[in-house]
């Protein structure tokens, strides 16, 4: 996927196509722009397995920027038929009282790993997540009743998900196709829908606010790029330092 164009993919036959189209569609009525990506960023490519069978693995990345939102950034993984990721962050301006946006659709030889959260900045402070909190625990009880549970999170993981956070495991069968296209999808639509909406009310805060809300921010992406787990699987396909050039400069830049 390219910053010039909405609809420019790299990708061929991406597992997760149908939610990026979903997202672009949903974000469209904001007037984006591009947010810069470096080139050495934008497509990587690289070949795993063995010599007789290699596998082509491909990342991209695309991303854009517009009113109240500092960046809207999805990280596109794809190799063979079992391996296929769509990472998803959505990061707001501080001087806004929103939270993250963050989805992780995930499909490895072992299953598919399946998340979609509203993520806060400032998780135990009630003007920050109460009107969130409020709109978002209803879709989570409407769609976590039909999947089953992802298991528990880690203790120090636990401030930077909201109790809205949906999040599934799946074998990889016909059963989890269907759950994905009448399930995961409608709810990432109605969480998108919901992100939206926050956006269209929030207006701009005090500055002492908005300093507050940048240290929440950075506490946030400070761990999510410490933690990032495809840190592996990338360094394996690409080497060490691109990949941690990726996770500090591009997925987590702020």
């Amino acid at each position: 996927m390219r910053n010039s164009s909405l609809s420019d993919l790299y990708l061929d036959a991406w597992r997760w196509e149908p939610f990026f189209i979903d997202m672009v569609k949903q974000i469209s009525l904001f007037d984006i722009s591009p947010y810069s990506i470096p080139k050495d960023f934008l497509y990587k490519k690289a070949f795993a397995g063995s010599p007789k069978k290699p596998v082509e693995i491909t990342t991209s990345t695309w991303a854009c920027k517009f009113n109240k939102i500092r960046q809207i950034r999805v990280a596109c993984v794809q190799g063979s038929d079992s391996i296929s990721v769509m990472n998803l962050v959505i990061s707001p301006l501080n001087n806004y009282e929103l939270p993250f946006f963050g989805a992780d659709f995930v499909t490895l030889p072992n299953g598919h790993l399946l998340a979609l959260d509203l993520q806060p900045a400032l998780k135990m402070d009630p003007i920050h997540t109460n009107k969130v909190w409020n709109k978002l625990l209803p879709l989570h009880s409407k769609w976590q009743q039909l999947l089953p549970s992802g298991g528990s999170i880690p203790k120090e993981a636990e401030p930077y998900f909201s109790p809205g956070f949906l999040w599934t495991r799946l074998p990889l069968n016909q059963e989890s196709d269907t759950i994905i296209s009448d399930v995961i999808r409608p709810a990432f639509r109605e969480y998108l829908n919901l992100y939206i909406e926050l956006i269209k009310a929030s207006k701009a805060v005090s500055d002492e606010r908005a300093l507050k809300i940048l240290k929440g921010q950075q506490l946030y992406i400070n761990y999510r790029s410490k933690k990032d787990p495809a840190r592996a699987m990338l360094s394996r396909f690409y080497g060490e330092e691109w990949t941690e050039n990726y996770i500090q400069k591009v997925l987590f830049d702020l």
